[in-house]
């Protein structure tokens, strides 16, 4: 069931979250389109990771003031800040996971998702 709220065109919302993450150099960023994929609970997940807590909050600030800056949009919902070991910023129809690295590792969202379409973004130096 979707919540009530307009919608939100995804391809701004999804290029304002990967800018955010790529500002601060979060790693092994993936867009899964869920589209096509029935049952999936969103339209989008972005997905990427940290090496440090400090960077998982870096990351999950970043995509905050991107999206903002360029969509007008804050996050309906937000988890985690208080360990950054894993981030969710749910913007309804896109929903972005920032981890750290072992916890990525351990759940493999990357992988429980494989009909999706699937797009990855090369690591900004």
């Amino acid at each position: 069931m979707k919540k009530a709220r307009g919608p939100v065109p995804a391809v701004p919302l999804v290029e304002a979250v990967v800018l955010g993450m790529q500002e601060v150099k979060a790693k092994d960023i993936v867009h899964l389109d869920l589209r096509g994929v029935p049952g999936a609970v969103c339209d989008h997940f972005i997905i990427c990771h940290g090496d440090s807590p400090a960077q998982v909050e870096a990351i999950a600030r970043s995509v905050e003031k991107f999206t903002l800056q360029h969509t007008h949009e804050k996050p309906w919902h937000t988890e985690g800040k208080e360990n950054a070991g894993w981030v969710l910023l749910d913007y309804v129809d896109v929903v972005v996971h920032i981890f750290r690295r072992e916890m990525r590792a351990y759940y493999g969202l990357d992988q429980l998702w494989a009909d999706a379409l699937r797009m990855d973004y090369e690591n900004v130096a």
